[in-house]
């Protein structure tokens, strides 16, 4: 288990990065001092003078104080440290052996969603593994994926001229993006790659919005149709594990099914 002890070798140093950290967290939440020294049972006395540095908050307060601004855990670990105290959540990598039984849950996910095509990928996109079937997609759209790929990178790449209703998929990528980009710094650059991208593409049209998007790929086979659901674990106290979701890409229609269920199948990278 990979669980840092240190603390701040100097105090202002992290009672400032604590205040920015407790202050960005509630505003980003809408919610007012009041209303949050409510929610943790304390005085919005002693709420303030904890986000003026005049106050320092024990380990019970702080962890429930950001929990209940669901700060995500790398920041829950940063505030406790800047706090003075030990980090609570795991960051052990996804392949320490204390992770074993989590990576065997997500390769027994993967295989058991083939021939459809399946990933895994982590806060910043990267794809951390993919099983046979988004092997066997990738090879028929004739696109090479690196193993240590990102997915936004491929979406402005090669992904961008294959998918054939990109402006209704471009529009709710972005939106995606700009709601994780609040928790997730190392997502604004790229946000800003598709936006830059996105920015001369014409408004989605039609009366309503379907009941889920469906990307449409142009292929070597033929026009390709796929619907998503992502999947993440449930209640993970483990930095590396609460940044993973599974993306399962589902046939829309017979023509993707009967093309993904005919093709050979490729290797598939493990997690």
């Amino acid at each position: 288990m990979s669980l840092t002890t240190t603390t701040p070798s100097d105090p202002v140093r992290g009672v400032g990065e604590l205040v920015a950290l407790l202050r960005e967290a509630r505003a980003r939440r809408r919610i007012s001092q009041l209303d949050l020294s409510l929610e943790l049972g304390i005085s919005q006395r002693h709420l303030s003078f904890v986000e003026l540095g005049r106050a320092r908050p024990s380990r019970d307060l702080l962890l429930r104080w950001l929990g209940q601004l669901d700060v995500p855990l790398p920041e829950r670990n940063r505030a406790l440290v800047a706090a003075g105290h030990a980090p609570a959540y795991d960051d052990s990598p996804l392949g320490a052996p204390e992770l074993a039984e989590q990576r065997a849950a997500l390769a027994h996910l993967l295989a058991s969603h083939d021939p459809w095509p399946a990933f895994v990928i982590d806060a910043a996109w990267n794809l951390v593994a993919a099983n046979a079937g988004a092997a066997r997609l990738f090879a028929v759209l004739g696109v090479e994926v690196a193993e240590e790929a990102n997915l936004l990178d491929l979406a402005l790449g090669p992904l961008a001229g294959l998918i054939v209703n990109l402006p209704e998929v471009a529009a709710s990528l972005l939106e995606q993006l700009r709601a994780e980009a609040v928790h997730e710094p190392s997502l604004r650059e790229r946000l800003a790659l598709v936006e830059a991208a996105v920015a001369d593409l014409p408004a989605p049209t039609g009366p309503r919005f379907p009941p889920t998007l469906v990307t449409r790929y142009a292929s070597t086979a033929g026009e390709l149709a796929f619907l998503s659901m992502f999947t993440t674990f449930g209640t993970p106290h483990s930095v590396t594990l609460a940044s993973l979701r599974a993306e399962l890409m589902f046939p829309a229609d017979d023509a993707t099914r009967a093309v993904l269920a005919a093709e050979p199948s490729p290797q598939s990278s493990g997690s």
